[in-house]
Parts: structure tokens; C-alpha cells; sequence
């Protein structure tokens, strides 16, 4: 399955000069855990949860007066439009990432994939698969068991 199936499209972004508690906002008003970092139509970072937690709670950073450029995490991996799901988690679990922004062979932002939206589309696919053998085992055809 395609990534932009199942990710975040459009991605919730913000600008890098926005500040923390903008992005946090955004955050907690779109219910996502990260936002992509955008400087006009350049991906420049992204903020994330964990961000968040070490980079700003921790060291007791401002949220109203710095912006974002400071905490988020520049220069993200990101995965190509035409991925298989399969492909994002393995690297995502790699990586260690709950967060992957989607980008096309031009590099321009097209959505953003969590590991929840992944894990949603392989539950459903296993359940389908699981539905299909359920009823080819329960075909009674002669010889039966």
C-alpha cells in the first residue's frame, strides 16, 4: 500500500521562526504528535513529542518566546511518495522514528505517516487476511475434514 493512503494529508506544519507553543497548538488542536518545519516551500525540520520532552521540558526552554527552529529536528529523514508501508516500518523501526514526512520525487512536502498510522493499515490487512481464511477453512466441500 502507498504511503499517502494512510498518512496525514496535508501534514500540519509551521514555519520556523513560529514559536514552541504555536506548534504545540497545532499539535494538541489537530491531535498529531509532530508538525513538519516549513521555510516557505522547503522542509527545514520537524518537532515532534519527543522533542518536546528533551529538548524544551527538560532544560526548561520558553515556549511562548523561542521558536521552533531552536528545538525541532533539522534535516529529517523523509520517505518518497511511491514507498511501500512495508518499507516505511521497517525503516521507521530502524530508525527509531514515530515520524516520517511523506515528500514526491521533487522533494516537495506531500503528507506526513506516523508509526500509528502505520500500525492501523497492517492491523486491517491482517484482519482482511485473517476474514479470508476463516471462510475458505469453513467451506464444507465433500471429503470435509
Amino acid at each position: 500500500m502507498k504511503l499517502l493512503k494512510i498518512a496525514r494529508v496535508p501534514p500540519i506544519v509551521v514555519a520556523p521562526e513560529d514559536s514552541i507553543m504555536t506548534a504545540v497548538e497545532k499539535m494538541c488542536d489537530s491531535g498529531v504528535g509532530a508538525v513538519v518545519v516549513m521555510r516557505n516551500a522547503d522542509l527545514v525540520g520537524i518537532f515532534t513529542e519527543r522533542d518536546l520532552l528533551t529538548r524544551v521540558v527538560r532544560p526548561g526552554v520558553s515556549t511562548l518566546n523561542t521558536p521552533v527552529a531552536k528545538v525541532m529536528t533539522k534535516n529529517p529523514s523523509v520517505a518518497l511518495a511511491e514507498m511501500e508501508a512495508s518499507e516505511a516500518f521497517e525503516f521507521m523501526t530502524e530508525k527509531n522514528i514515530r515520524h516520517l514526512p511523506i515528500v514526491d520525487q521533487q522533494g516537495r512536502l506531500q503528507g506526513m505517516l506516523s508509526i500509528r498510522h502505520l500500525m492501523r493499515s497492517v492491523v486491517e490487512h491482517l484482519s482482511h487476511e485473517l476474514e479470508g481464511l476463516n471462510a475458505y477453512l469453513s467451506i464444507d466441500s465433500v471429503g470435509g475434514d
